[in-house]
């Protein structure tokens, strides 16, 4: 897998789960630590993603 298609494979990532959490705040009584679950792993697909289109500084 390239690193282009890496990077389109975490944003679908992301995406989904930007959509599993719109779901779970919206439905009566949040689960909190689903949440914080959801949200954890959405930030961490984001800094992989900023840490792959990054240039590196040599």
């Amino acid at each position: 897998m390239s690193t282009v298609d890496h990077i389109e494979a975490l944003k679908t990532k992301h995406a989904t789960l930007e959509q599993a959490i719109h779901q779970e705040t919206t439905r009566p009584l949040p689960n909190d630590d689903a949440l914080c679950s959801l949200k954890k792993r959405k930030l961490m697909i984001k800094d992989e993603i900023v840490r792959l289109t990054e240039p590196t500084s040599h």
